[in-house]
């Protein structure tokens, strides 16, 4: 559920198929994020799941299963 949610959030971030998006997908080598693009990511996880994430724990999450296993760990 958390992995469906975070794939297409990056799927619509970045005009990807969500079938391309895996948990070792990584934003920065394998999607060319940029630091607006993290930061907006970051915003949009934040209100689909009702949660903070400082700034410190969003440096760490530069993989989709780092992503969501954050997330898990706050619901």
């Amino acid at each position: 559920m958390i992995f469906e949610k975070v794939r297409d959030a990056l799927a619509s971030q970045f005009e990807l198929d969500p079938a391309t998006v895996t948990p070792e997908t990584n934003l920065i080598d394998d999607l060319g994020a940029d630091s607006l693009d993290v930061v907006e990511l970051i915003m949009e996880l934040e209100d689909e799941f009702g949660v903070t994430i400082s700034d410190e724990a969003a440096a760490e999450l530069y993989t989709v299963g780092r992503i969501v296993e954050y997330l898990e760990k706050l619901q």
